[in-house]
C-alpha cells in the first residue's frame, strides 16, 4: 500500500506543473491589459507604460514564468495588483466561505442522495422509485440561480417570524463578534501578525466556534449556510441519487447476491453489506468530482446570497486582468482537484485490492 501511495504521491509532480503552466498561459491569453481594466479611461500610455514595468509585464513571457514558478516553489503566489495584497493572504480570508459551503452541501448531498439511491434501487420500478427519480430529475434542472432566490423568499419572506425562518444572506448576524481561536488561546496575542493558516482556520466560523467552545457562534454559522448548501447541493445530490442507483441495480443482480440470499441473510445485510459495499467505488468518483466543483466556487450561489469566496473573487479578478490573483487561486483550485483524486486513489486502493496489486 505504501509503495501504491508514493506512486500516486510521485505522479501528481507533473500534472501540477503543468497546471502551473497552463494557468499562467492561459491568463496571459484574456483579451484586454491590467492597466486598462483598472484605470479605465484614465489609463494612458505612459501610466499603462510605468504600470507593466513595476508589476513585471514587460519581461519576455518566458522570463515571467520563471519568475513566477520560483515565487511558487517558495509559497508566494504574488500580489494582488487591483487590491494591492498578497494572494496567500486573500485566499487565506476567501477560501474558507467557499470551503465551509461545499462540506455544508456535499454532506446535505450525500445524506439525501445515497439513502434515495438505495431505496430506488432496492424497490425498482416501483412508486418509490419512480418518485425519487422524479426528484432527482427535478433537482437536476432546476437552475441554481432560481432555486437560491426561491429558498431566500420562502424561507426568509414568506417563514419570517416563524421558527422556520433562516437567513438570505451573509455569514453571520449582524454585529456578531468573533474571537479567534488562537488568540483566545495566547497563541497570538495580535490578529493582524498571524499566519495565513491561523487566519484561514479561524475563517471557517463552525470550527472556529468548536475550537472556543462557543454555541451561539456555531449556530449561527450553521442556520446562514443551510439555503446556499441546499442551493448549490442540489445538483450534486440529484446525480449521486442517480449514479447510486445505477450502481446499487446492478449489483443486485449479480451472483454473489442472489447467493447470500439463498444463505438465509437478512435483506439488510444483504443490500448493505454485499450490494451497496461492492458499488461503492462509481459513487465515490462521482462524490469526489462533485466535491472539486463545489471546492472550485459558486459564483452564482455567492453573488446570490452575499457571500464572498472564491468564485466570487476569481470572477473579479478576471473581470480586472488581475494576473496574480486569477493565477493564485485558479492555481489553488486545480491544486484541489489534484489532492481529491489523489485521495480517491488511495480509497480506491483501500476499497478494492485488485487495484493495488495492478
Amino acid at each position: 500500500m505504501t509503495t501504491f501511495i508514493l506512486r500516486r504521491i510521485v505522479l501528481t509532480i507533473p500534472v501540477l506543473f503543468g497546471i502551473l503552466a497552463l494557468t499562467f498561459l492561459l491568463t496571459r491569453l484574456i483579451p484586454g491589459r491590467p492597466c486598462t481594466a483598472i484605470y479605465g479611461e484614465r489609463a494612458t500610455e505612459a501610466l499603462c507604460s510605468a504600470f507593466d514595468a513595476r508589476y513585471g509585464l514587460n519581461d519576455p513571457l518566458g522570463q515571467q514564468f520563471l519568475n513566477y514558478v520560483g515565487r511558487v516553489m517558495t509559497g508566494d503566489l504574488g500580489d494582488s495588483i487591483r487590491l494591492s495584497r498578497p494572494v496567500v493572504d486573500l485566499l487565506a480570508e476567501r477560501l474558507p466561505v467557499t470551503v465551509e459551503l461545499a462540506f455544508a452541501a456535499l454532506f446535505f448531498a450525500v445524506i439525501i442522495g445515497v439513502p434515495a439511491g438505495i431505496i430506488s434501487a432496492y424497490k425498482r420500478n416501483t412508486p418509490a422509485d419512480y418518485f425519487t427519480m422524479i426528484i432527482a430529475n427535478i433537482g437536476v434542472s432546476m437552475p441554481v440561480f432560481w432555486l437560491g432566490l426561491m429558498l431566500a423568499y420562502m424561507f426568509a419572506v414568506v417563514l419570517r417570524d416563524t421558527p422556520f425562518a433562516l437567513p438570505p444572506s451573509g455569514r453571520l448576524d449582524a454585529g456578531t463578534q468573533i474571537v479567534p481561536f488562537f488568540v483566545q488561546w495566547g497563541l497570538v496575542t495580535d490578529a493582524t501578525t498571524a499566519s495565513p493558516i491561523l487566519v484561514f482556520i479561524s475563517r471557517l466560523y463552525t470550527v472556529n466556534a468548536i475550537l472556543t467552545a462557543n454555541t451561539a457562534l456555531f449556530t449561527n454559522s450553521v442556520r446562514h449556510l443551510i439555503l446556499p448548501a441546499i442551493a448549490v447541493g442540489t445538483i450534486s445530490m440529484s446525480i449521486i441519487a442517480r449514479m447510486t442507483r445505477s450502481s446499487v441495480l446492478e449489483t443486485l443482480n449479480q451472483d454473489y447476491v442472489r447467493t447470500a440470499r439463498a444463505k438465509g441473510l437478512r435483506e439488510l445485510t444483504v443490500v448493505m453489506r454485499h450490494a451497496f459495499r461492492n458499488s461503492l467505488l462509481p459513487i465515490i468518483t462521482i462524490i469526489s468530482l462533485n466535491f472539486g466543483l463545489l471546492i472550485s466556487g459558486a459564483v452564482l450561489t455567492e453573488t446570490i446570497f452575499g457571500l464572498t469566496g472564491v468564485g466570487r473573487t476569481l470572477f473579479d479578478g478576471i473581470s480586472s486582468r488581475d494576473y496574480p490573483l486569477v493565477q493564485g487561486f485558479t492555481f489553488f483550485i486545480a491544486f484541489a482537484f489534484v489532492l481529491i483524486n489523489l485521495l480517491v486513489d488511495i480509497l480506491y486502493g483501500y476499497l478494492d485490492p485488485r487495484i493495488r496489486l495492478s
